[in-house]
């Protein structure tokens, strides 16, 4: 099988590829205008070196020449959701939107990186892929372009697919963690996620900030349980098709608080020559602006994954973020 993966040297990307080259039982298939991480594979992958923006007919020969498409391009970092939202809607929703065609075009098998953040702030103890409600702020938080972008993708591959148009599933992340999360130059902007941001924020000596005291709770997941799922996805086509499945660890809800005292204690025990600056409170409004709002528990339910797929997610918070910290500054 011949597998395309778009945004190859993004974090899921870089390391699902990896994972699909060390199994060996099929084609990869790369593309990215970066390749700093994917070249590490060397020469196990076929790399091509573009962008979907700008080097369409690449992207289209690709597809028509491909069995299962990864269109894993996107901005995904709450940051820019609020700094940049034409430009979270450009390459999220429109350049996916191009690619969604493409494979209904040629016939191409869709394997559709949604996202927790469609969930918004439904209040659930947890998320059902087929039962929750999807609610987003008002128009004024643009915090809410991701998820509406994603979520209305979503609804029109479900309606290809209802059409018999399409073959597809939907995976939606919840907070996936691991090496190669984002870079130190990225957090130097304030543009990384958070165990990133924390990690990067304590070593430059800045103050940790938490955002309104960092009680705002997440379902942390190891990326190599991630990509275990998706590898299941991909194998089971008959299984999975026309399906969306949660990928989290719902075990691992913890506080983003606590991922900052994780991160202070983890440094003063390994790298002690670093100083642990000042951990601060301040507002949403304060650290994003007027833009911002949040939800303060994502927690997924797996029972599908669990039953159509045989998956559970199985690393525990402490494996997670010991592994993300030891390549952060180890590397």
């Amino acid at each position: 099988m011949k597998v395309l993966i778009f945004g190859v040297n993004g974090f899921i990307g870089y390391h699902l590829a990896s994972r699909l080259l060390a199994d060996g039982r099929h084609e990869v298939v790369g593309l990215d205008r970066e390749d700093s991480k994917i070249k590490l594979l060397k020469n196990s992958i076929n790399f091509i070196k573009a962008d979907i923006k700008v080097d369409r007919q690449t992207c289209e020969e690709l597809i028509k020449e491909s069995d299962v498409i990864f269109p894993l391009v996107a901005i995904a970092t709450p940051a820019l959701y609020i700094k940049n939202p034409l430009a979270v809607y450009e390459l999220d929703f429109e350049e996916n939107m191009r690619l969604i065609k493409l494979c209904v075009k040629y016939g191409k098998r869709l394997i559709f990186p949604s996202t927790s953040e469609v969930y918004g702030m439904s209040e659930m103890s947890a998320f059902d892929e087929d039962t929750s409600r999807l609610v987003v702020g008002p128009i004024n938080k643009q915090r809410w372009i991701y998820s509406s972008c994603k979520q209305l993708l979503d609804r029109v591959i479900w309606a290809y697919g209802k059409e018999d148009q399409l073959d597809f599933t939907i995976f939606r992340p919840f907070n996936w963690v691991g090496p190669y999360l984002d870079s130190f130059e990225e957090a130097e902007q304030n543009n990384a996620r958070v165990v990133t941001q924390f990690a990067y924020d304590i070593s430059a000596g800045r103050s940790v900030r938490l955002v309104d005291g960092g009680n705002q709770r997440r379902s942390l997941t190891s990326v190599y349980d991630g990509v275990d799922c998706l590898v299941r996805i991909l194998e089971s086509k008959e299984t999975a098709n026309k399906e969306i499945f949660n990928i989290g660890n719902p075990n691992n809800n913890v506080s983003v608080k606590f991922i900052a005292e994780y991160i202070v204690n983890w440094l003063k025990t390994n790298r002690p020559d670093i100083s642990i600056p000042d951990i601060i409170s301040m507002s949403g409004k304060e650290f994003y602006g007027e833009c911002y709002e949040d939800v303060s528990v994502r927690v997924p339910s797996i029972s599908k994954a669990e039953k159509l797929l045989g998956w559970v997610a199985t690393t525990n918070t402490d494996d997670i973020l010991n592994t993300t910290l030891s390549h952060l500054f180890n590397r």
